[in-house]
C-alpha cells in the first residue's frame, strides 16, 4: 500500500516515483494508432494500449481516477494539429490534474520532437510520471 510520503505498492507492482501527489490526480492513459488501416490489423496493439488501463490500477489509482483518452485513433503523430486526444492531454498536464501519463511506446506519443519535447517538459514541470509497459 501507499506510505505517507513514500513509495507505492499494490498488487506486487511498486515504483519508487509514484507517490501520494501522484495518486491524488488523474491517471491518463493515451491511445493511438496512426491509419485507420493499424486499427484494422494490428487489434492486438490497440487492445495492449487498452489493458494500460489495468497497469494504472496496479500503480495504485482508483478506477474513477483513470481517464482513457482515444480520441487520435486513425490520425497520424506528426503534428499536434489534428489531433485534439493529445491536445487535452497536453492541456490537464498542464493544468496540474494529471499524476501520470500512460502509453505504448512513449517517445512514439508525438512523431514531432517538438511535441514530445513539450509533453516531457510540461510533465517536468508539472511532477507528471510517464510510464509504459516498461516501467515509470
Amino acid at each position: 500500500m501507499m506510505r505517507e510520503d513514500g513509495p507505492v505498492s499494490r498488487n506486487g507492482f511498486a515504483s519508487d516515483k509514484i507517490r501520494r501527489q501522484h495518486l491524488e490526480r488523474t491517471a491518463m492513459v493515451y491511445i493511438r494508432q496512426s491509419t485507420p488501416q493499424q486499427l484494422e490489423r494490428h487489434q492486438e496493439s490497440t487492445r495492449l494500449q487498452y489493458a494500460l488501463v489495468e497497469r494504472a490500477r496496479q500503480f495504485g489509482w482508483e478506477a474513477g481516477a483513470i481517464v482513457v483518452i482515444d480520441d487520435d485513433q486513425g490520425r497520424s503523430g506528426a503534428s499536434m494539429e489534428g489531433r485534439p486526444g493529445f491536445q487535452r492531454l497536453v492541456a490537464e498536464v498542464g493544468l496540474g490534474h494529471v499524476g501520470m501519463v500512460l502509453g505504448v511506446e512513449m517517445s512514439r506519443l508525438a512523431r514531432s520532437c517538438r511535441d514530445w519535447h513539450q509533453l516531457l517538459e510540461i510533465c517536468a514541470l508539472f511532477d507528471t510520471l510517464i510510464a509504459d509497459v516498461d516501467g515509470v
